[in-house]
């Protein structure tokens, strides 16, 4: 989470430039060579958990994240969330990192929320999963 919280603020520049920050977080999955105007929530979760000396999952897609780790039934803080968004069944998503919850909402710390690495509150009924690092 420390690594996480650093990037607060890093957000994605206006059409016509590119946050070469971003371009890193994407060079961890496979968006390489890809700039900020893409998804990236995925890549900014695989980059930190490199950066924590943990294999990611490599994928662009956040639903991937739903494969990695270890499941956890009840959230725990720095853990892994993914979450559907529109349809449940389709292959769309978003992830972060767990902050906090009540009775409705959860509170992600995350890369490509509101187009920053930022703290955001999704409808806990979106979630999908919590996952956790795996045991080596």
């Amino acid at each position: 989470m420390r690594i996480a919280d650093a990037e607060r603020g890093i957000r994605r520049y206006a059409q016509g430039d590119t946050n070469p920050r971003i371009v890193e977080y994407n060079n961890t999955t496979n968006l390489v060579g890809y700039d900020d105007k893409i998804s990236w929530c995925s890549s900014f979760i695989n980059w930190c958990m490199g950066g924590a000396g943990l294999a990611g999952t490599g994928s662009a897609l956040a639903r991937s994240w739903l494969e990695w780790g270890t499941v956890i039934d009840a959230p725990v803080y720095g853990c892994v969330v993914v979450l559907t968004r529109d349809d449940p069944t389709s292959w769309r998503g978003h992830v972060g990192f767990y902050l906090r919850h009540d009775e409705t909402t959860i509170y992600l710390l995350g890369g490509n929320q509101l187009d920053e690495v930022r703290e955001l509150d999704y409808p806990i009924s979106s979630v999908l999963g919590y996952r956790w690092p795996a045991a080596e």
